[in-house]
């Protein structure tokens, strides 16, 4: 066990691409002082069978550009190491046979024209002339991305190993995780066994002392969270692929994917290599994964034989390898373990035991973003953030709904099964659900409520109108904005503003800080002032060191002593996390209350008549009232620019309280409403939504939200160079729904970060960054449904700019 230091500044445990690629980013950043921990060879778990697709162009801008870096961190590896990573950078065809696939294309050629990523836009004719050996009678197009490509799997490995090697890394294969050893919440220590030598002598227990552990075992990284008391939901999933006999195959072919047909393809030694999603995927149910070194499973062909069939239309001349039902008529068959998440996207960053982080579940695709993956993850250990907005894949996003088994091994074989489809935005997925339920959930279910769901709560989209038709609404927004779309949420919208809507917002996580140093601990980490009288409101910002927006919160001051934190629905498991992180002590009390929030002018006269205490206080303050029999916490905070109140009250109360407002409210035209018309009246106010409007990567100042930031933290911030701008689009009709190009005198500058129809103001609404000295009212053109819709910079907010309706006083 000589080779085994006995403490250590990191320990990773996996020797695959992502465990190399993070030991080898940590010492580039001068962390040198890692242990990495294989238990067989390296690549041996689930690196080795991979296919080593390298594509790009990803749904988001961060996994876009993880894989760019990757793209261009792995030609450099030959020279920075003097070994052959196995880089092809033959380019890449994705193809679209359906015009919904087309109208995708479209869309993510726009957004990769603000990414800065190389491609082209083919016709049929076009795709031929790329690669003459396909069929493409029914194609409508394809994307052409020159720096695509794709990699040997183990050489890749080394090469990041050897990397690390030269920068002082110790990586020891053949050595087995026992436990992790834990105490006050932490990492202290990681046991270790070495497997037996060649005379079958075993050398006992080894214990490394660390306070840091990266998990990057793969298929295994859920079992090794255990050993820490952590949960990280990762889902052996079978994947298979196959390659064909060498048949003078040119080695430059590019890779090709073509969605439509779950298939994709690429040369490898004279033959294709075959791969396909299949519609009905297969758990690997073991207690010990990857315990074995490269685990491979049985070919299984009728699994396959949707994909082949799809591969041989594609490509006429894999006829001759014969109907894909005799795994000997090829060259090999690869079935093995892919690690798999309930929402198909990766799971990186600092577990729930401080110390363990984790860098697994990629999908089959985190060859691709392997050395994305250890620049982010290197960056968050050793400066605390990363450069990149990563809370997609932050393994915090998911609640303790995620440590259900059953949870997520249900959602993730939907992520798997749908991992081609088109997602378009705004649908709904109906795996695992309903979970997480409001206590008037029973109310908006009897109304045929269109739910929507997020981090496993059952949310209203909206109430059927009276007179809507139950088949899809004749007129809307065109393109995709429309295709998940109602008429009701304008009447909605309507009814907040000529009289009241009830929205419910249970969902919203609710964190409590308390302590007797807990307004300046708080304050200290937040944009604005917090240290105000008890029953005040604020809104703020949770900052990082950099000065960008780690969360987006209001807070009330319930006690001297204790806050109450509200923050999305999504962002709670986050949100705690930073906070604790820097010292406070923080209790998540989102289950313990009800939220129903009344907005809309005659909310006093649905209000008064219900209690006897005094409504008057004013705007962004706080009153525990009674409402009918029920205690209620209210604050006069509003997320649609209306008169109105948050009603907090204990969950048990919760089916009470809504129908009490509901009995006192439908008289006054009072309509129930959902999240639909919310978003609508939030983007016609200028209201923010963090990670999409304003995320780490954005300070205050730059969001236009310098005014809930205290003058000595302003002063701290640099100088913007964009800002977010609000832009209304010259036809109603064409809504944006987020990532859309964005030009500027004819020359990319931006993307949208949010846009949808605001229904009081008849216009369509988006907001982009913007470079400083953009004046109101210049134009820009939009990239939506594959044209280009001119808009102008407009002030905001576009609804009752002075706040009047939001600051009345009813009662006088």
């Amino acid at each position: 066990m000589s080779q085994l230091p006995a403490d250590a500044r990191v320990v990773v445990i996996g020797g695959g691409v992502a465990g190399c690629s993070v030991a080898y980013h940590l010492a580039r950043l001068g962390w040198t002082d890692v242990l990495l921990v294989e238990r067989h060879d390296l690549t041996e778990g689930t690196t080795w069978h991979s296919a080593g697709f390298v594509g790009q162009l990803r749904s988001t801008v961060t996994q876009t550009r993880m894989i760019m870096y990757s793209a261009g961190l792995y030609p450099e590896l030959r020279e920075l190491t003097g070994l052959d990573p196995g880089w092809h950078g033959v380019g890449g065809l994705r193809l679209a046979t359906t015009p919904e696939r087309l109208e995708e294309l479209v869309r993510q050629a726009g957004a990769a024209e603000t990414y800065g990523l190389d491609l082209e836009v083919l016709d049929a004719r076009g795709a031929l002339d790329r690669l003459p050996l396909l069929e493409v009678a029914d194609v409508l197009g394809a994307l052409w991305l020159p720096g695509d490509g794709w990699l040997d799997p183990a050489r890749l490995g080394r090469a990041l190993a050897e990397g690390a090697r030269r920068l002082g890394v110790r990586i020891v294969t053949g050595v087995e995780v026992t436990g992790i050893d834990s105490g006050g919440g932490r990492v202290r220590a990681v046991r270790l066994r070495e497997r037996p030598d060649a005379r079958g002598a075993d050398h006992g227990e080894h214990v490394v002392r660390t306070e840091i552990v990266v998990d990057a075992a793969g298929a295994a990284a859920g079992v090794v969270g255990r050993m820490a008391g952590a949960h990280i939901p990762v889902v052996p999933i079978r994947h298979q692929y196959v390659v064909t006999p060498p048949a003078g195959v040119p080695a430059d072919t590019p890779t090709v994917r073509d969605p439509d047909n779950i298939v994709y393809f690429r040369e490898e030694d004279g033959g294709i290599l075959v791969g396909g999603y299949i519609r009905s995927p297969q758990v690997w149910d073991t207690d010990r994964p990857l315990a074995e070194p490269r685990t491979l499973f049985p070919p299984d062909m009728p699994k396959f034989r949707e994909s082949w069939e799809s591969a041989v239309r594609r490509v006429p001349s894999l006829k001759a390898v014969g109907p894909g039902d005799d795994p000997s008529a090829f060259r090999k068959v690869v079935h093995g373990p892919e690690a798999f998440t309930p929402d198909g996207e990766f799971l990186l960053g600092e577990t729930a035991v401080r110390g363990l982080w984790v860098a697994a579940g990629f999908c089959v695709h985190g060859l691709a973003a392997a050395g994305g993956v250890g620049k982010v993850m290197a960056e968050w250990i050793v400066d605390g953030a990363p450069e990149y907005d990563v809370f997609g894949m932050d393994v915090r996003r998911f609640g303790g709904h995620a440590r259900s088994a059953r949870w997520a091994r249900d959602r993730a074989i939907d992520s798997y099964s749908a991992y081609y489809d088109i997602v378009y935005p705004g649908e709904e997925r109906t795996a695992a659900r309903p979970l997480r339920r409001s206590p008037a959930w029973v109310r908006h279910a009897a109304l045929g409520a269109s739910f929507g769901e997020k981090a496993g709560w059952e949310r209203v989209n909206w109430f059927p109108s009276s007179d809507e038709p139950r088949g899809e609404p004749s007129e809307g927004p065109r393109g995709w904005a429309g295709r998940v779309w109602s008429p009701a949420i304008a009447e909605e919208c309507r009814a907040t503003a000529e009289a009241a809507g009830l929205f419910d917002q249970t969902s919203f996580a609710k964190l409590e800080i308390s302590g007797p140093d807990a307004a300046a601990a708080l304050e200290s980490v937040c944009g604005n002032t917090l240290d105000r009288p008890v029953g005040s409101v604020v809104y703020t910002q949770i900052l990082g060191e950099r000065g960008g927006v780690e969360a987006d919160v209001t807070v009330t001051r319930l006690a001297e002593d204790r806050f109450r934190l509200v923050t999305g629905t999504a962002f709670g498991v986050h949100d705690a996390a930073l906070l604790r992180a820097r010292g406070l002590r923080v209790d998540d009390v989102t289950s313990a209350y009800a939220c129903f929030c009344l907005w809309g002018p005659r909310a006093y006269d649905i209000l008064a008549p219900l209690t006897g205490d005094d409504l008057t206080f004013g705007y962004m303050r706080a009153a525990e009232i009674g409402v009918g029999y029920v205690p209620v916490l209210a604050q006069r905070v509003t997320f649609v620019g209306e008169f109105g109140w948050e009603l907090y009250c204990p969950s048990e109360y919760g089916l009470t309280l809504w129908d009490t407002l509901v009995e006192a409210g439908l008289p006054h035209g009072m309509r129930p409403a959902g999240y639909r018309a919310l978003d609508s009246m939030r983007l016609e106010k200028g209201y923010r939504i963090w990670g999409l409007d304003v995320t780490p990567e954005t300070t205050p100042l730059e969001a236009g939200l310098g005014f809930a930031v205290r003058p000595g933290r302003r002063g701290e911030m640099p100088r913007p160079r964009s800002t977010l701008r609000c832009l209304v689009v010259d036809d109603p009709r064409e809504v944006c729904l987020g990532g859309e190009p964005v030009r500027l005198g004819g020359r990319p500058v931006s993307r949208v970060t949010s846009g949808g129809y605001g229904c009081r103001v008849g216009r369509s609404i988006a907001y982009a960054y913007l470079p400083v000295g953009v004046e109101t009212g210049e134009r820009v053109e939009i990239g939506v449904n594959g044209a280009w819709a001119g808009a102008q910079v407009v002030a905001e907010p576009l609804y009752d700019p002075e706040g009047v309706r939001v600051r009345a006083e009813p009662w006088r």
